[in-house]
């Protein structure tokens, strides 16, 4: 029986670079003979996708917040059940694109939830399931933000698998004050955590955050 996988998530802003580290250390895990899952929240599975619709179309603005938070942990719960725990169980390195660290930050300190009632859901919908590392992109929120619209701008009107507009804008089109409330919510979870979390300076090129996400990784896998 395979020992189990380890477990690495990817936090931050939209815009922090976060999909760019997670295919680089992908690619250069697989180079080291490694067996990768990447994956991603919300989403991740038929179900999770759906719900991503739901909660980045711009047209659902009118959610509550403890609908959001709902949401985000429905689409967790499967995506633990049907992808993460069986990759983990066959040995593979699971590489997530956001995980509760997001709803920490979004919902708790964005929306003003709290941090309770995330930590709470996520050990009775997610039975407590922790990363063993998390690697957090910090960048300034004015910069993080506008990158984050600039990508939305050129991704619209590009067209989803059935041909409907993909829309991902919803979050973007809040303001300077709630990314900032997201951003303080981060680095309380940072300082809470240090053992797990893993602030890196995200302002460099690609390559050189890269490098700095590659050293971490190389200790805590032994690579």
């Amino acid at each position: 029986m395979p020992a189990r996988g380890k477990f690495i998530t990817f936090e931050g802003l939209d815009g922090s670079g976060k999909s760019t580290q997670v295919e680089k250390l992908a690619r250069s895990l697989r180079a080291h003979g490694l067996s990768v899952t990447v994956t991603r929240e919300p989403g991740g599975t038929t179900a999770g996708e759906k719900i991503r619709e739901v909660l980045l179309h711009s047209a659902t603005s009118g959610l509550s917040p403890l609908t959001e938070m709902a949401l985000m942990f429905a689409s967790r719960a499967q995506h633990i059940h049907e992808v993460i725990l069986p990759a983990l169980a066959e040995g593979r390195v699971v590489l997530c694109d956001r995980f509760t660290d997001s709803t920490e930050a979004y919902q708790g300190g964005g929306r003003k939830v709290g941090t309770k009632a995330v930590l709470q859901m996520h050990e009775i919908l997610c039975g407590n399931l922790q990363p063993d590392l998390t690697i957090m992109l910090d960048n300034e929120v004015a910069f993080s933000v506008e990158r984050a619209r600039r990508r939305n701008r050129r991704h619209k009107g590009a067209r989803s698998d059935k041909g409907s507009e993909r829309d991902e804008n919803r979050f973007e089109q809040e303001s300077r004050a709630f990314f900032g409330r997201v951003r303080h919510a981060y680095l309380a979870i940072a300082t809470r955590e240090p053992h797990r979390v893993h602030v890196i300076n995200a302002r460099g090129t690609p390559s050189e955050t890269h490098a700095v996400i590659m050293e971490l990784v190389r200790k805590k896998l032994k690579i």
